[in-house]
């Protein structure tokens, strides 16, 4: 059974969307007047349609999902009213769109085998994920660097719910709120895959401030992105974090965490030694991957297992 705010928001995502944001504009913000007190820090609705030009009563029947396709010319009114970034916007429309959504459950995508030796020849923290944030390949370093980039494992359940890995990030919470938001990013309007609704729905459960998070329905594209890491054996070390989009797929994608030009020492030498750090984060020294085949054909592709339930 899914928590009471995860029902609400896949019963009518438009309106809990609007709502959310609503709530994070203050009136200060949107330039309104403010005159007495006021039980909420946000807008209230007939503020928010004033400023998107239309009126009380309709705003009211968009946001109790009365009225599921608004026009063009309202959405934009309504995005620019509550100061939506371009990944907002984009997502505000998408969740008023009639295009049809992807499939509920996508059948599994392939890694190819090229990929998989891609990432094992790399120096640098390499791995695969999926639109889960499932861990489908790691190379040794990745898996020494953090034993939690391991295949099998996931990244959502591993930050907010075990501590080792959140003793990992100086500012796991930032690095929480960012992951979030693009795991919202990726799912965009697909909000009946019953494996997101499963991960998004045992964080709820098991996480206040995963709720927290959710709640605000904050949206980010994954771009190329600081980490710093502070590991039990290395220290600190900063990286980026780069994704790479795979040739022939939709929903896989290859990570390579490498230092940042120009940083102090702290970031020299990002690439992780396997063999030195092996007794620490009980690794081997190849290519795992959560489903493997003789790769005697470099073309021949892998099936990349989908782990839907991971601890």
């Amino acid at each position: 059974m899914l928590v009471p705010q995860i029902e609400r928001e896949r019963a009518n995502p438009l309106g809990a969307y609007l709502q959310a944001r609503r709530g994070l504009l203050t009136p200060q913000q949107a330039g309104v007047s403010v005159n007495g007190v006021r039980r909420v820090p946000g807008l209230r609705r007939e503020e928010l349609a004033m400023l998107a030009g239309i009126s009380a009563d309709y705003y009211l029947r968009l946001e109790r999902g009365k009225d599921r396709n608004p026009s063009a010319r309202v959405l934009d009114a309504l995005g620019h009213a509550l100061q939506l970034d371009n990944d907002h916007m984009t997502h505000l429309k998408s969740l008023a769109s009639d295009a049809p959504r992807p499939p509920a459950d996508p059948p599994q995508e392939e890694i190819p085998v090229s990929v998989l030796n891609l990432i094992g020849a790399l120096d640098q923290p390499a791995f695969i994920e999926d639109e889960y944030f499932n861990i489908l390949a790691s190379n040794p370093s990745a898996q020494a660097l953090n034993p939690h980039l391991s295949p099998g494992r996931n990244q959502m359940r591993d930050l907010f719910l075990d501590e080792s890995e959140r003793a990992l990030h100086p500012d796991w919470e930032m690095a929480a709120a960012c992951l979030t938001a693009s795991l919202r990013h990726t799912i965009g309007n697909n909000t009946d895959d019953p494996h997101f609704l499963q991960l998004i729905n045992d964080l709820s459960r098991e996480s206040s401030y995963f709720r927290h998070l959710w709640a605000r329905h904050d949206v980010r594209a994954q771009r190329g992105a600081n980490v710093t890491l502070t590991h039990p054996q290395f220290g600190e070390r900063a990286f980026t974090r780069e994704q790479l989009r795979i040739n022939g797929t939709e929903r896989i994608k290859v990570v390579v965490y490498y230092a940042r030009e120009g940083n102090d020492s702290r970031a020299a030498g990002s690439s992780i030694d396997p063999k030195g750090a092996a007794e620490h984060a009980s690794i081997g020294t190849t290519i795992t991957a959560s489903a493997s085949r003789p790769a005697a054909d470099p073309e021949e592709p892998i099936t990349a297992s989908h782990p839907r339930s991971t601890t």
